[in-house]
């Protein structure tokens, strides 16, 4: 009896070094890379440049405001020039709008574009929150009135354009892996947003 206790002792202890080597093996993985907004800055506050002292903003959420804002500045900028292929159709009711003095719907996009580019590349905390329309409502006329026409292909590869530009001019620059992980998400969100032939 003894020695079958020797051997069951023998054995179990065998058992749980196995069972605990394996197990570190699993604990050992790659970890997994950071998310686009941790990269851009991620839940570290921040002085807001566009509040008042001490009003603080998380930087990763900044950094996709100022790039949101600079696009929304390039797409103005070429069409007040008449550049060929801008996107005037598109916001032309939220132009006219401003055009009369009235930003609050411009506000709105700029809010909503930073919700949903922050919220869905890693900033899920509450202040990311998106709560605007789903990318295929948002941009069909017929369920957005701030849309003036559906997108076409072109259409999206010049609003890439403007995003890409915007975001070298924020400091991301294009030949990294963080730019190219933002134009991945911009693909992957052209299908709901190209709806014209």
């Amino acid at each position: 009896m003894k020695k079958q206790s020797n051997f069951l002792l023998l054995g179990l202890s065998i058992l749980c070094i196995s069972l605990t080597a394996c197990s570190k093996d699993d604990d050992e993985s790659t970890p997994s890379k950071p998310s686009i907004y941790q990269r851009l800055g991620g839940t570290t506050l921040v002085q807001d440049p566009d509040a008042p002292t001490g009003t603080m903003i998380e930087a990763g959420r900044l950094s996709y405001r100022k790039v949101v804002n600079s696009t929304v500045q390039l797409i103005v900028a070429d069409i007040q020039a008449g550049a060929p292929g801008n996107l005037s159709a598109h916001f032309s009711p939220l132009l006219a709008e401003v055009g009369a003095g009235n930003t609050t719907n411009l506000a709105v996009l700029t809010d909503n574009l930073t919700d949903f580019f922050s919220y869905n590349t890693g900033g899920t905390n509450a202040v990311n929150k998106y709560e605007g329309k789903n990318m295929v409502d948002a941009h069909n006329p017929a369920t957005n009135p701030r849309m003036g026409v559906k997108s076409t292909n072109a259409d999206y590869d010049k609003f890439e354009g403007y995003v890409g530009a915007a975001a070298q001019a924020n400091g991301v620059a294009a030949n990294t892996e963080l730019y190219a992980d933002v134009v991945a998400v911009l693909e992957s969100l052209r299908s709901p947003i190209v709806q014209a032939p």
